[in-house]
């Protein structure tokens, strides 16, 4: 029996819900690596850890915020907490493989490609394994011409934006990578939302309550908890970068004053030694005339 499945039903809000969490991650997390190029290589690894973070927690939040709004209407939806997690956890670590590679290697053809790649993996392996998590009284089939398409769609999309925060300047370039990415997120996840189709195996008789035999939590059960952990990491990230100085620009060093150069960049300027310097009376003027010239100058 095919089961009726609703990717929308709150309308519009789960939709922009999820690709606002998205952009939030992405914009935090491209900062971060913008941020690490300027930094000095102790100071590096850690700003790309926490652009890792920050990516793959808004990645997974976009996911979870999305599934709120799908639903199947003859069976109620459950979901696998260790995997849920372990969905998260992937992100983390693939996303973050593949910004160490763009942010240790530089804006390269074949570091843009390699870490864009494993970040796109990362993003749809996050997918589907949060769909593996799904407890419901039915069998997932996946049409593979549009699991293929949606792969390729976050595999691009990561590179193209991994690509923008090393190369390109300025806030405004920042914002159009971040929402680059989060339309190609979200694009990625309700495309393969589109590759699935609910085969039914429901009990001959139902229980007044089907939820009651399903394993698992409830989506407005999970959802609160769920989202702190995440959370944390977006907030932690936003308040690093808020007292950073080259959070905005992407470059390292003191914040200065129109006009005025910091102390650690002024350019040294060579000693003068007075004119009525007395170690300098003795010295003998230098002539710059050539033999056979009747003047001379001195200095």
């Amino acid at each position: 029996m095919q089961g009726t499945v609703d990717g929308f039903t709150y309308g519009l809000v789960t939709p922009v819900a999820a690709f606002l969490m998205a952009a939030l991650g992405a914009a935090l997390g491209l900062r971060c690596t913008t941020r690490s190029l300027h930094a000095t290589r102790s100071c590096r690894a850690g700003w790309l850890a926490l652009g890792s973070l920050s990516i793959g927690s808004g990645v997974w939040t976009m996911h979870f915020v999305a599934m709120t709004g799908f639903t199947v209407q003859e069976t109620p939806i459950s979901y696998d907490k260790p995997l849920t997690l372990a969905g998260l956890a992937v992100a983390v670590v693939m996303i973050g493989i593949g910004i160490f590679i763009v942010g240790y290697r530089g804006a390269t053809r074949m570091a843009l490609i390699t870490g864009g790649t494993i970040t796109g993996l990362g993003i749809a392996s996050m997918h589907y394994l949060g769909m593996a998590g799904m407890r419901m009284a039915a069998q997932f089939a996946y049409d593979t011409p549009l699991v293929v398409l949606s792969v390729l769609i976050a595999g691009c999309a990561a590179t193209g934006a991994l690509w923008a925060a090393v190369t390109l300047r300025g806030a405004l370039s920042g914002l159009g990578a971040s929402v680059l990415m989060a339309v190609a997120v979200t694009g990625m996840h309700y495309t393969g939302m589109a590759a699935l189709d609910v085969h039914l195996h429901l009990p001959p008789t139902l229980p007044s309550d089907l939820s009651a035999v399903l394993p698992g939590d409830r989506p407005a059960e999970m959802i609160g908890p769920m989202l702190v952990g995440p959370g944390c990491f977006l907030l932690l990230a936003a308040v690093v970068l808020l007292f950073d100085p080259g959070a905005v620009t992407g470059e390292s060093g003191p914040i200065t004053r129109p006009g005025h150069r910091p102390r650690d960049h002024q350019v040294p300027q060579p000693r003068r030694r007075p004119r009525n310097d007395p170690h300098a009376r003795g010295r003998r003027p230098r002539s710059t005339a050539r033999e056979g010239t009747g003047t001379a100058r001195y200095r």
